[in-house]
């Protein structure tokens, strides 16, 4: 049995959303079955990550806002939106708009810099101001502002007969402000979103930082040094987690080839930025706990979002979140909510 620790406290996961190009109903209707799976399952969390001109969930704030009428308890996040694609006071409408509907159970999780394939994109985004504009966390601090309810416009009140204008993001949702989250990948990163009062979202990608290639490591380390800036939020921990306890030998092969086929880029810096990548946690409930409890950034949190492998079926997703949230949260400490 894997060693306990503090008891697991919110317990979420994560998808793309993957779909047909063909028939991308269907993949936006299997995501929302999902989501609701995992209300039924007592998850506390159900986040959706962006995937701009790719066969994935291009807007999950309306995603979302369909899954507000389809739930009725579970939180509902981005991890993460990427703030250059955005312009922050549209964002901020559309977020508060999606969290009245859920009642206050949204999660936006934002990230900045320069978009995927910047210099193949910029001329559709911004064909007229690409390069004017502003992609540092300056771009956070206006949705931030935007959010909390500070002035967007110089003018308010009545005109003509009917028009009543406010001064201010429409609708205002409060405590909005406080469930916002970034999405850090660097110390750097992690030390402003404590500076700025954000809750803090790691995941299963870090860069490679002090001459260490060790993720668990330097995913601890950002924690501790969002904490050491003054960050008080929520910090959540993201991986790759797979429990197979009642998986076909079928799935448990294609699990296995799956975490094969991505295992070499394990520990071995990526790319110009130097991004590391978590090794894919695969195996029994146990198997999957005893990992946890040696991992270093595990040890630093008590929430976490799983990330759910992107090319799986939805019978697949439904088998890893019910072996998720019926046998390997148990062992960390976590019970399902309602319970």
């Amino acid at each position: 049995m894997p060693a306990p620790g503090a008891p697991l406290e919110q317990l979420g996961f994560l998808t793309i959303g993957t779909f047909d190009p063909a028939d991308p109903r269907a993949g936006h209707e299997a995501t929302l079955r999902v989501i609701e799976l995992g209300e039924r399952l007592g998850l506390d969390s159900a986040w959706l990550r962006h995937r701009h001109l790719q066969y994935g969930i291009s807007s999950p704030v309306a995603v979302l806002a369909a899954a507000t009428q389809r739930t009725s308890r579970i939180a509902l996040g981005t991890a993460v939106t990427p703030l250059g694609w955005e312009n922050p006071l549209r964002l901020a409408e559309d977020l508060a708009t999606v969290d009245v509907l859920s009642g206050g159970r949204l999660q936006p999780g934002v990230s900045v810099g320069p978009p995927v394939h910047w210099d193949d994109v910029k001329g559709a985004l911004y064909p007229d101001t690409a390069d004017a504009e502003d992609l540092s966390h300056t771009r956070v601090e206006r949705l931030l502002r935007l959010v909390a309810g500070e002035p967007a416009a110089t003018f308010s009140g009545r005109e003509g007969v009917v028009e009543e204008w406010s001064d201010r993001v429409q609708p205002h949702s409060p405590g909005l402000r406080a469930r916002l989250w970034y999405g850090a990948a660097s110390t750097r990163s992690a030390e402003w979103a404590g500076q700025a009062g954000m809750n803090l979202l790691t995941s299963s990608v870090v860069r490679a930082e002090g001459g260490s290639t060790d993720f668990a490591d330097i995913q601890a380390g950002q924690v501790r040094a969002y904490r050491a800036a003054g960050g008080t939020g929520r910090v959540s921990q993201g991986l790759v987690v797979v429990p197979t306890d009642t998986a076909t030998p079928d799935q448990r092969a294609r699990y296995a080839a799956y975490a094969e086929a991505r295992a070499p880029r394990v520990g071995v810096p990526q790319g110009p930025g130097r991004l590391l990548f978590a090794p894919d946690l695969v195996g029994s409930s146990e198997q999957v706990a005893e990992a946890l409890y040696a991992h270093a950034g595990f040890r630093e949190v008590t929430e976490v979002v799983f990330a759910l492998p992107f090319s799986f079926a939805e019978a697949d997703h439904e088998q890893i979140l019910t072996d998720t949230a019926t046998r390997l949260g148990p062992l960390l400490g976590w019970s399902p909510a309602g319970s």
